[in-house]
């Protein structure tokens, strides 16, 4: 039997579910970073890379165009519904973060599984917010070597959570056998590095 390349009903409530489920940790998580807040030095950049990671294990458990997207909104949406304070901002973050995702999971054509794409998309996701804090005005009052320091702390974050952390969590639902009946199943990369 072919499988279908577009998004199910199923890859959708899973998508939306995953999404959920960040969406309670990242409202959770917001107290990680305020706490290294203080600490100086952008250290709380250093725990960032949380808040992109529904779209990367998303991705790699269903591996089909939209689903980073999609996960990404869900847990940015679900969010605001979780700390009760809608919040335009925070889906504008979401929405272009799972669309950084996106553009490196069509790079390798909705196939790879491999870590490295996993890092790459979360660095994607950290280098997209860039702009973003830029307009709307977080960074105008800021030292260039400060902004240098920051987003270099944020990709490094975007890279290990939303990256080897997202693949690790990946891993682990492989082994326990959850994944067997959902997205693709046949693989053409290996899932090494």
């Amino acid at each position: 039997m072919a499988q279908r390349k577009g998004l199910t009903l199923t890859d959708v409530l899973i998508t939306v579910v995953i999404g959920f489920v960040f969406a309670v940790i990242y409202s959770l998580w917001g107290a990680v970073y305020t706490v290294l807040q203080p600490l100086g030095l952008h250290l709380n950049e250093l725990v960032y890379g949380m808040w992109f990671i529904a779209a990367v294990v998303a991705y790699l458990i269903l591996r089909k165009p939209g689903v980073a997207l999609l996960a990404e909104f869900a847990a940015g949406a679900g969010e605001t519904i979780v700390t009760l304070q809608f919040d335009v901002i925070l889906i504008v973050y979401a929405l272009l973060q799972g669309l950084a995702c996106e553009i490196i999971f069509a790079a390798f054509k909705y196939e790879s599984t491999k870590m490295m794409t996993a890092v790459y998309a979360g660095i994607a996701a950290a280098l997209i917010t860039l702009p973003i804090d830029w307009f709307y005005g977080y960074l105008a009052e800021v030292a260039v070597w400060n902004i240098v320091l920051m987003f270099s702390l944020r990709i490094i974050s975007g890279a290990l959570i939303a990256g080897v952390l997202a693949h690790l969590i990946y891993q682990a639902l492989k082994e326990t056998g959850v994944l067997k009946f959902v997205g693709r199943r046949k693989l053409s990369h290996d899932e090494g590095l």
